[in-house]
């Protein structure tokens, strides 16, 4: 069987071995060594799944992606949103899944075209970690409308 290259559901490059989740908990242990970084934890944690929507329910895919557009044009904060969301997000009220089960995952059809991933993220060091993560969450956006998705 031949390697895979490259993944999936990102596109990004594999061939160096290393996986995006890899990339993932590389960002999430520069956010435990530098606490500054966790200025920014919110999108990273959106983006990477928004790249990886078979982590998403349907339901959970769209939820992301207006949590996103909350957070870059509505200038939301992950507080704001905590309070405006809790009750509704609630497990005991909600009627839908927000992670993906074995028969209900998302997808985007048609395919979007990352300009950014985890990979280029990690590539700018620790010392752009901030600014590389708020560039990526607006090419993320960007690139999930440009692909014409239906509630983006």
């Amino acid at each position: 069987m031949e390697p895979i290259n490259n993944c999936p559901e990102c596109g990004s490059d594999w061939s160096n071995g290393i996986t995006c989740r890899e990339y993932f908990e590389g960002m999430l242990a520069w956010e435990s060594e530098y606490p500054e970084a966790n200025n920014v934890h919110h999108l990273m944690v959106l983006c990477y799944h928004l790249q990886h929507p078979s982590l998403y329910s349907p339901e959970g895919l769209r939820g992301a992606i207006s949590l996103l557009a909350d957070f870059l044009y509505g200038g939301l904060t992950p507080e704001e949103v905590h309070r405006r969301d809790r009750q509704k997000l609630d497990s005991g009220v909600r009627k839908y899944k927000i992670k993906a089960t074995p028969t209900s995952h998302g997808a985007y059809q048609p395919p979007v075209h990352w300009t950014m991933t985890a990979a280029e993220v990690i590539s700018g060091g620790p010392h752009l970690y901030e600014q590389n993560v708020k560039k990526w969450a607006r090419s993320v956006l960007s690139a999930i409308k440009a692909s014409g998705q239906p509630d983006s």
